[in-house]
């Protein structure tokens, strides 16, 4: 898989794709730097009047429900279905989920139009998958990642979407693979929209690849490395989020090679 990642981090420096990003106001700057700093190119449009035209342009769509609004919420759904009729693969982000019947009517309507990814917290995956007992405090995770991978599995039957767990471990699950990424730091808890911008890289790898499973591993794992790299030589949450787009930025094959922690293995 390493080899795979280093592969695909080489193509999205090489095409530089477009990123739609139809995303939250809180993140927006971080994950339009963070795919800058990956190489990728990002373009955040939310006018339900122009997504049609700029999926078009696009090589993957991203949709972040974090702060969603009935605008926003419209253009996610027109977004989503252009990307589908068009053969564009988009990546959802179900920040939150749980915490509204507005946010969770959307978030039934978008699962109808089938994701090629999800990738959420522990939380956000179980409520996505209707578990009673998920319970959420805003947009942090309540649950452990490893709570959620039965959810995960659950969800991947109902969508046909490669499912995507947050947490100290991350868990990426596809119909026939499910990998485990052990990168990361836990000063990343400390800022805000690193999960959004891991959703967003995803957005690149799947830019350039066919194989979504290898892009949702090469997303999670490559945004988990940068922070990991970040902490260490971070002395705070502030000087993390500056350090961390440095690291994407100079990721090389040697430093994958060294510091990437997955394990991959059937379901």
């Amino acid at each position: 898989m390493e080899e795979t990642i280093i592969q695909l981090l080489k193509r999205v420096k090489q095409q530089r794709p477009l990123v739609h990003n139809i995303t939250n106001m809180v993140v927006m700057n971080n994950t339009a730097n963070a795919l800058l700093a990956l190489g990728a190119s990002p373009v955040m449009v939310h006018s339900p009047s122009e997504v049609q035209e700029v999926v078009d342009l696009a090589q993957a769509l991203v949709l972040n429900i974090g702060t969603i609004s009935e605008q926003t919420a419209e253009a996610m759904l027109i977004a989503a279905e252009h990307a589908n009729n068009n053969g564009k693969p988009w990546v959802l982000d179900p920040v939150g989920a749980g915490i509204s019947a507005f946010r969770n009517d959307l978030l039934a309507n978008l699962l109808e139009l089938r994701p090629t990814i999800i990738r959420g917290n522990a939380s956000e995956i179980m409520s996505l998958y209707n578990v009673q007992q998920a319970t959420t405090k805003g947009v942090d995770s309540t649950a452990d990642s490893a709570a959620a991978v039965d959810s995960g599995k659950g969800l991947q039957q109902q969508t046909g979407s490669v499912i995507c767990i947050s947490g100290k471990v991350d868990y990426i699950l596809s119909d026939q693979r499910l990998a485990e990424v052990r990168n990361g730091h836990a000063m990343m808890t400390q800022v805000t929209g690193l999960g959004c911008s891991a959703t967003a890289l995803i957005g690149a790898f799947i830019g350039v690849t066919g194989q979504v499973f290898d892009a949702a591993v090469a997303g999670v794992s490559i945004l988990s490395l940068a922070g990991e790299l970040a902490a260490g030589r971070s002395a705070g949450p502030g000087s993390l989020q500056v350090n961390l787009y440095d690291e994407l930025y100079c990721l090389d094959e040697d430093t994958l090679k060294k510091h990437l922690q997955i394990t991959c293995h059937g379901v």
